[in-house]
């Protein structure tokens, strides 16, 4: 049986809370900003239901405000010591490459840890070890081969991520390919390459031909224009495929026990809304930033369901026995968030 998800947040309600937070932060002089984000998520989590019930955000915003200090502090003593020396900016960037891994991992734990659904929380395990694997060593390596394992680099992490997250105690899994994340992003960047060579020689051709004929200035300038906005209406045309085909690939790949996960996304909503978004932002001076985040929010939650073999309440209330059986435990490893 499936139980689709559904969002009940709507845009108005949403910039309601978002200009506040905005205002807020800005007075405070950024500090609110970690009250903000507990805000926002605390709507969002609660307008976010499964089978009739909805999530729950538990997150600490003074925890939220430490990862924000830790952060500022960071980036801004790396840029601090790159203006003193650029000895003392790569011992400050090596710093920073040691330390980066250890903070998304507690960040992980924090975020997961702090969500719950009809009572019971999820986790986050993994080790520091592997962290360090996925965050700074596979990257790394990815650099040395121009980019050429980013399908592979891609495929690590979310495996990481998603095997590695829990329900109570049941144990999420991922099983898409690596050879499933390279067919998509060579179809992406194929899609991409040929729409781009189509416009060079087609739209691009015909600018040329109005400055061989020697066109007067306005129709130079005028064809001139058509060129970039075409370059970059189909980048942003593409673009949604690339999304689309990644989130279904992710979500119809993972399952919790053994209820399996699926999502639904096509190209064309994905485009509309996206393209629609971004003209609302820049017509509004991005006023309508929270609309076009409900939107697109709504759109891939409601693109998911999980089909549940079996009764979702048994398997909940079981779950919720295990868990009162073992305990958490976990409060001590998650009092930090890095608020990526």
């Amino acid at each position: 049986m499936y139980n689709d998800m559904t969002f009940s947040a709507t845009g108005s309600e949403y910039f309601r809370i978002w200009i506040v937070n905005l205002l807020l932060s800005i007075v405070t002089l950024g500090i609110y900003s970690a009250w903000a984000k507990v805000r926002r998520n605390r709507y969002f989590y609660s307008s976010t239901h499964l089978a009739g019930s909805s999530f729950e955000y538990h997150g600490n915003a003074v925890a939220i405000l430490k990862g924000r200090i830790a952060a500022v502090v960071l980036i801004g003593g790396y840029n601090i010591a790159l203006r003193v020396s650029p000895i003392v900016g790569l011992l400050m960037f090596v710093l920073l490459a040691a330390i980066l891994p250890w903070l998304v991992w507690k960040s992980l734990q924090f975020k997961l840890y702090n969500t719950s659904y009809r009572g019971i929380r999820f986790g986050f395990g993994g080790s520091a070890k592997e962290a360090y694997k996925y965050f700074l060593w596979l990257p790394i390596l990815n650099t040395f081969t121009a980019g050429l394992m980013t399908p592979f680099l891609h495929q690590r992490l979310k495996r990481f991520q998603h095997t590695q997250s829990r329900f109570g105690t049941s144990q999420f899994s991922f099983d898409a390919t690596v050879g499933s994340f390279y067919k998509t992003y060579l179809l992406f960047f194929a899609l991409l390459l040929g729409g781009l060579l189509v416009l060079i020689f087609v739209v691009f051709g015909s600018v040329f031909a109005s400055f061989a004929a020697h066109a007067n200035d306005a129709t130079k300038v005028g064809s001139l224009l058509f060129a970039i906005g075409a370059l970059y209406l189909w980048m942003f045309t593409v673009l949604p495929l690339f999304l689309t085909m990644i989130q279904n690939l992710i979500w119809n790949h993972t399952r919790l026990q053994q209820h399996q996960f699926q999502s639904q996304l096509t190209w064309g909503r994905t485009t509309f809304i996206m393209l629609t978004n971004l003209l609302g932002v820049v017509v509004t001076l991005g006023l309508f930033a929270p609309f076009a985040h409900v939107r697109w929010l709504k759109y891939r939650l409601e693109a998911t369901s999980m089909l549940v073999h079996g009764s979702l309440d048994e398997f909940v209330a079981a779950t919720g026995q295990q868990v009162s059986a073992t305990g958490e435990g976990m409060a001590d490893l998650l009092d930090f968030d890095l608020s990526m």
